[in-house]
């Protein structure tokens, strides 16, 4: 089964980090990285405010070949950056690990990062790794990602949601109860067993889109 990590990293702690510099409250988006040519192309959003500044100190990274401008929108700007990772780059030994980057954005002290890894093997190698090279990682969240025909609301339907919603905050599942099943069907206009259905039904779509996801990670 695959497992998604949300991590935040100290900026200057690894290659990519360090080549994205910014200065006081200016924010960078790494919008995707791209395998372009037998390498992967990132392509980084920025406030047009730390344009200027941004831009001289990646062309002086000797990593980067170029830095080129894709476009502006609403005060940001978009690029695309031509970078050569070291072998030992944290990115490069994310991607031999069969891990994808789903998103990530820094700041002047720290990134925040969100990994997906085909296992919980390959998270263990992932964590083996960031503790080998002495990478500073905070662990924020570790979930499996939900069925991909699941829909928004984990395959619940719009009542199965709406009536667990209010159950949950009518007090139904509280100890002692704080609303009885007569009262929550009369609440849906439907009868104590309609409503006992729909709360039963919608607690096992819950699961099945949640805990008991595919555990081939397909």
């Amino acid at each position: 089964m695959s497992v998604i990590v949300e991590a935040t990293l100290p900026s200057t702690s690894f290659e990519l980090g360090r080549i994205l510099r910014v200065e006081g409250e200016t924010h960078v988006t790494l919008e995707t990285m791209v395998p372009l040519g037998g390498k992967p192309t990132p392509f980084v959003r920025i406030q047009d405010h730390g344009r200027d500044s941004f831009e001289q100190s990646v062309r002086d990274h000797p990593s980067v070949g170029d830095i080129t401008q894709v476009s502006t929108h609403n005060g940001e700007t978009l690029y695309a950056l031509d970078w050569t990772p070291s072998e030992d780059s944290f990115f490069e030994r994310i991607r031999e690990m069969d891990a994808v980057l789903l998103g990530a954005s820094g700041g002047a002290n720290t990134w925040g990062i969100e990994l997906r890894f085909p296992s919980h093997d390959a998270l263990s190698e992932f964590r083996d790794y960031y503790v080998e090279a002495g990478i500073s990682v905070t662990v924020n969240r570790i979930y499996n990602p939900t069925s991909p025909d699941a829909g928004p609301w984990y395959g619940l339907t719009p009542p199965q949601r709406e009536t667990l919603i209010y159950a949950v905050e009518a007090g139904y599942y509280s100890l002692p109860r704080g609303i009885s099943t007569k009262e929550l069907a009369e609440e849906f206009d439907i009868s104590d067993q309609a409503v006992t259905e729909r709360l039963r039904r919608g607690i096992t779509v819950l699961v099945e889109n949640t805990l008991l996801t595919d555990e081939t990670g397909e």
